[in-house]
């Protein structure tokens, strides 16, 4: 028997871009054979991680839709055809047995010329509120797996199956790692620790917020590891340390994401579905500053999805720069109330995810082999 070959589109940022790998090796895993080819938009960060992992990419010219400055949109329906056109031409080339969608942009085009050349696609949707791309390509697809339950208002209930979102495999064993992660960051075993994360790349509300908050946190004996983006690194470093007393690293990004997690006892964090899945993988308390300009504010409500469930704390974005560190300080001092807050992000969480989507499309080959 031929090796099977899969194509997986989407991207645009790690929300997109870490699940489908995480997909992809789960895959690989169980039918080691499989053939991948990743296709993301020219340009963004896919580009340079998937490679890393392992996988083949190809680019489109493909662009999102612009939401502020509507006259940068004029370029976008010849941007799409253009797309279109070279995803046609990829697929007729690679000639893939299925196509796998996780949303973002460059998943568009691509899941389109599937459908036109009958090429059976899934797609994997991480947030609770479906985005465009997805919702437009739902009706053709052959399963849509989705990470909330309630999706039935975007898409047609007899193809969702809810297993949610595929995350980094080294985050699911968390057993030993705090005394790694301690010395690791250059922390104090003692002291209680917050993680303060914003994507991939940063977060300028939640830096300022931690930034002003530099001084009540030193006083409160709170050390903290900060993911700052590569624009914000060396003034969140300087204001660091000028804070005498103050346990901090303070990084553009962070690499073992496993041991920061390991070593925090509070997470601040936007609320992208890729953070918020690793939160409750993790079963850690948290509180969520969703990102108010996401596309048709799905942050929000990916972050309304732990709180009615008692498992995060929210606050505003136009809240965080004065009320933010005080929450967390607050937070860390309330054992009671930050156990419960852990329970309850536990229990959301599935550690199987990626597994349990590789082991569907691995039936749904089959079924298309008949």
């Amino acid at each position: 028997m031929k090796p099977k070959r899969i194509i997986i589109s989407g991207g645009g940022t790690g929300g997109h871009i870490y699940p489908a790998i995480a997909i992809a090796s789960a895959i690989q895993e169980i039918v080691p054979r499989c053939e991948f080819l990743f296709v993301g938009a020219e340009g963004k960060m896919e580009m340079e991680k998937v490679p890393k992992a392992g996988f083949k990419i190809v680019g489109l010219p493909i662009v999102g839709i612009n939401r502020q400055h509507i006259m940068k949109n004029l370029l976008f329906p010849f941007k799409l055809l253009k797309s279109l056109t070279k995803a046609l031409a990829i697929l007729n080339e690679f000639k893939p047995d299925m196509a796998v969608g996780v949303g973002g942009y460059a998943s568009s085009p691509m899941l389109l010329a599937a459908w036109i050349k009958g090429i059976p696609y899934v797609i994997q949707e991480q947030n609770s509120f479906a985005g465009i791309t997805n919702k437009f390509l739902a009706s053709k697809a052959q399963r849509i797996f989705v990470a909330y339950p309630n999706m039935e208002k975007f898409f047609p209930k007899e193809k969702i199956q809810y297993l949610g979102n595929p995350v980094r495999k080294d985050l699911i064993d968390q057993v030993g790692k705090k005394e790694k992660a301690i010395v690791h960051f250059g922390l104090q075993p003692n002291k209680p620790c917050i993680l303060i994360i914003g994507g991939s790349q940063g977060a300028r509300t939640i830096n300022l917020a931690i930034q002003a908050g530099l001084e009540p946190l030193t006083k409160s004996q709170v050390q903290i590891i900060w993911q700052t983006g590569i624009h914000f690194e060396k003034e969140a470093q300087a204001s660091a340390q000028s804070q005498a007393g103050l346990h901090a690293y303070v990084s553009a990004f962070i690499y073992e994401m496993d041991l920061a997690y390991a070593a925090a006892d509070l997470v601040i964090s936007r609320a992208g579905a890729l953070s918020v899945s690793e939160i409750c993988l993790v079963g850690k308390a948290s509180i969520l500053v969703p990102l108010p300009s996401a596309a048709e504010d799905h942050q929000t409500q990916n972050a309304q999805n732990l709180v009615s469930e008692g498992a995060a704390i929210l606050v505003k974005d136009v809240e965080a720069k004065n009320s933010l560190v005080h929450e967390a300080i607050t937070c860390l001092q309330n054992k009671e109330l930050m156990a419960q807050i852990e329970k309850q992000s536990k229990s959301m969480a599935k550690p199987s995810a990626a597994h349990d989507i590789a082991t569907n499309i691995l039936a749904l080959l089959t079924l298309h082999e008949k």
